[in-house]
């Protein structure tokens, strides 16, 4: 006889919270995607062949080659062997040495410290260090993540006020990377969507910050700004004066900075440049300098692509050393990221140099990446803007264009008569 006890877990019983979770990029279409892809291989007839997804910036999946020297260093931590091989450089094998040396048992198969490996986390201060024209990164400030999702996660959490308190407010810009609206959902807290200026290659209008803030003080309290610089999906970057501005009024408004920064190398319009939030509120001196910023990177994107190794760091600047603490201890509960992940980060942020035998390989793939992604962000602008009724804003850096679609009268009437308009 078939046991009829009702489940535990059911939908009704579900927290409404996780019921709320929208995440665009593996929604439906992606869903549908994967139907069609199953229809495929089974030999059912479509009017095409394959199904490209587009739906995320996974650059291996659409024929990306890995780098060299990442995949070399990465295989001797996997299998320490291969430091016998005649087939790998000699700086290959030196780098796997050191962060073989620094795993507990010379094995990336035990557990590191909950923020990362100390060697790996040096290095990525050194990067940050360089990147930002000599301005300090203090090791301690610096955590390692799986990806830059995990830190992106955990940095709102910290930021979540208590249960029975006004509920803590996000500013996130609109159009933006579903994870944001996401976990925001996820955690029960509000979201506060600011408009970029598409008019003006979708800037941050201060203007609009302001009108967005303000409404939201009905329902929450704004406790950090988030901002996507180069931009996902939108694909600007932000001028200098447009940061400074940002930073200011942050500064005044009391926000925490969340920096989502995983596309600065991503950089391919004329007379643009990627600036950190850290750095240019360095710059600007006191009272701004003092403003608190969490950065975050990940090796999935830039030149990198590599998003199945689940790597990234974010910094944090300005943090109570006390809060810091508490931050410490809530990393600490997921024991630590994937050490294969850190590896690989490790890789990126101290690339081989001038002299050693993979340098001049490294640079040539590097700039071979580059060099790509430039000319396809220039040609998905001039290909969309050629299409009658599609309008599309340059794409200055990252890897997406965002455009504006005009639907025609007839097709919205006859939508409405077939009943697929919403």
């Amino acid at each position: 006889m078939c046991d009829q006890r009702k489940k535990c877990l059911t939908i009704e019983s579900l927290n409404s919270s996780v019921k709320n979770v929208q995440y665009a990029v593996r929604g439906q279409i992606f869903i549908r995607a994967a139907e069609l892809e199953k229809d495929i291989k089974r030999g059912e007839k479509h009017p095409f062949e394959r199904v490209i997804r587009a739906n995320l910036g996974d650059c291996h999946a659409t024929g990306q080659k890995p780098i060299t020297f990442w995949r070399q260093v990465m295989a001797i931590c996997v299998y320490p062997k291969l430091l016998e091989s005649n087939e790998f450089e000699k700086d290959s094998k030196e780098r796997a040495m050191d962060l073989l040396s620094a795993c507990r048992g010379k094995s990336i198969g035990s557990y590191t410290d909950s923020v990362g490996l100390e060697i790996v986390r040096i290095h990525v201060a050194e990067y940050i260090k360089k990147r930002d024209g000599g301005i300090s990164c203090d090791p301690d400030n610096v955590f390692l993540t799986s990806g830059a999702t995990g830190g992106i996660k955990i940095m709102l959490k910290m930021l979540l006020n208590g249960p029975n308190e006004t509920p803590a407010g996000f500013m996130i810009p609109i159009p933006q990377y579903p994870l944001y609206s996401a976990t925001i959902s996820e955690y029960n807290a509000e979201k506060i969507g600011y408009y970029l200026d598409e008019d003006n290659n979708w800037s941050l209008s201060i203007e609009e910050l302001e009108r967005s803030y303000q409404e939201s003080l009905k329902r929450c309290q704004p406790k950090a700004i988030c901002i996507i610089n180069p931009g996902n999906p939108t694909g600007q970057v932000l001028s200098l004066e447009n940061m400074q501005q940002i930073v200011k009024w942050a500064y005044d408004k009391r926000l925490f900075i969340l920096a989502d920064e995983v596309y600065q190398d991503n950089v391919y319009a004329e007379g643009m440049k990627f600036h950190s939030f850290k750095k240019v509120a360095a710059e600007l001196g006191y009272p701004y300098s003092q403003i608190e910023i969490a950065s975050f990177y990940s090796t999935s994107k830039g030149f990198m692509g590599e998003c199945g190794a689940r790597a990234g760091y974010f910094e944090v600047v300005n943090m109570d050393e006390d809060v810091k603490a508490e931050l410490k201890k809530l990393s600490s509960a997921q024991l630590c990221s994937s050490v294969l992940g850190q590896v690989c980060m490790d890789t990126i942020v101290n690339p081989p140099k001038p002299g050693e035998p993979s340098y001049e390989l490294f640079m040539k793939e590097k700039q071979g990446v580059l060099s790509s992604l430039k000319e396809k962000a220039q040609l998905v602008t001039e290909l969309l803007n050629k299409i009658d009724g599609i309008k599309c804003n340059p794409v200055q850096g990252a890897m997406y264009a965002f455009p504006q679609i005009t639907i025609p009268p007839k097709a919205i009437q006859h939508a409405k008569v077939t009943k697929i308009y919403h």
